[in-house]
């Protein structure tokens, strides 16, 4: 396989590291990305880079320039509603232990312009466009699978289609013969980003506000210019209110418009700098509405159509990490079996799966305890970060792990036989 002609779902971070490392093995593929919208998408929230993810941007010699584009957020700051602090928890200074902030805390769209600018002279894009159909070609001469574009109406033959068209996937849908949301774990979390045009933090930390029933303000610090605040405004539904999140859902379905409105109901009597925080949603140019999303699907390949980061196995908090991840290892599979799509796909699957799940449930869980629905829940939870705050219980206790050996659990990757650059 010298020459393979892959065609990937998906602009992102998931597709553009999976790019890279494919160069790396075959530097004469043939690879086109395609993507719905319009343009790339260079905005989006904070994500950050742990655990086997820090070895790959390493491995792409591409640290630098990721830490030289990182926000510089310290920590994260719990504060009253008159902004006083409850509890700050710093960054740990180190890549294999890391606390709430990491060490490369990040915005999407400028990671995600990291990883493109390396392939972007060496791959077909396609943008405005998505796949409607693929059907599979298995033979004793040929394995492919031709593929129906949505707006071009054209079909074409891959050797592999690679599905990293986000959490929502059309084609895991149609892969697995269901509606793509049978696998999409909703916890009831919903989020809406956007950038305010406002130094609101006036600091190098970020801060985060809780109000009842699950609703919180979070600000993240924004260098790039200075005089910006990145906002996250957060509903957390408790399983009972079953009704609020149905209003959630709607509005979601309904676009930003709608999902404003309600956000402007929901914080009109909260504290803190939501009233700031909800005039500068309205001024914003990147709003982003989501539920925060867990998917698991039951596989992650059939035939010669894979499955890759978000489409099947996103994961809120280390979603970014495991897209990394699974881009490197799709890609050294491939190289590790060049002539074998089937075992590459099978151990591609086999490595990933366990390692997607060995923390199933802990992220939806944490962010239940940060974010209780009633105010002696609130006070509870504080009492609890005064004191590790306080103590410094979070970095004791973090240097004392890392002391004994338990840093971030990492993938156990096999040393794969890349070509000298």
């Amino acid at each position: 396989m010298s020459t393979p002609n892959i065609l990937i779902s998906g602009s992102g971070i998931a597709g553009t590291v999976f790019a890279f490392w494919l160069l790396r093995a075959y530097p004469q593929a043939q690879i086109t990305i395609v993507e719905r919208s319009p343009s790339l998408r260079l905005t989006g929230a904070s994500v950050d880079i742990r655990s086997s993810a820090v070895d790959v941007i390493q491995l792409m010699d591409l640290e630098a320039e990721i830490r030289a584009n990182c926000t510089g957020e310290e920590g994260l700051q719990f504060v009253r509603s008159d902004g006083s602090p409850i509890a700050t928890l710093g960054a740990t200074g180190r890549t294999d232990i890391q606390s709430i902030t990491s060490e490369f805390e990040i915005f999407r769209g400028a990671l995600a312009s990291i990883f493109m600018n390396p392939v972007k002279e060496r791959i077909t894009l396609l943008f405005s466009e998505s796949v409607s159909f693929f059907s599979q070609n298995e033979g004793e001469t040929e394995n492919t699978v031709d593929v129906t574009f949505t707006n071009s109406k054209q079909t074409k033959t891959y050797d592999l289609l690679v599905a990293a068209d986000g959490f929502a996937s059309h084609i895991r849908g149609k892969m697995l013969g269901t509606d793509p949301r049978d696998q999409i774990r909703d916890e009831g979390l919903h989020v809406a980003y956007f950038t305010i045009h406002q130094d609101l933090l006036h600091s190098q930390y970020a801060k985060w506000h809780n109000d009842t029933h699950g609703r919180v303000v979070f600000l993240r610090p924004d260098p790039h210019p200075s005089g910006r605040t990145r906002a996250n405004l957060m509903v957390v539904s408790s399983a009972r209110d079953t009704e609020r999140k149905a209003r959630l859902d709607r509005a979601l379905s309904e676009g930003n418009e709608s999902f404003m409105r309600l956000m402007e109901e929901l914080y009109q009597d909260a504290g803190w700098l939501s009233k700031e925080v909800l005039r500068g949603m309205r001024e914003a140019e990147d709003l982003y509405c989501s539920i925060f999303a867990i998917v698991r699907s039951p596989i992650l390949h059939s035939g010669r159509v894979v499955l890759l980061g978000d489409a099947g196995y996103a994961t809120p908090g280390i979603g970014t990490s495991l897209a990394i991840v699974g881009g490197y290892v799709l890609a050294g599979e491939l190289l590790r079996y060049p002539d074998d799509f089937e075992t590459a796909l099978k151990e591609y699957e086999a490595l990933m799966q366990p390692y997607v799940r060995k923390d199933d449930g802990g992220g939806e869980q944490a962010m239940r305890y940060l974010n209780p629905q009633t105010w002696w829940g609130i006070r509870i939870r504080d009492a609890v970060l005064r004191v590790v705050g306080g103590l410094a219980l979070d970095r004791l206790g973090l240097g004392l792990m890392a002391w004994m050996g338990w840093t971030e659990k990492k993938l156990a990757m096999p040393a794969y036989p890349w070509p000298a650059v």
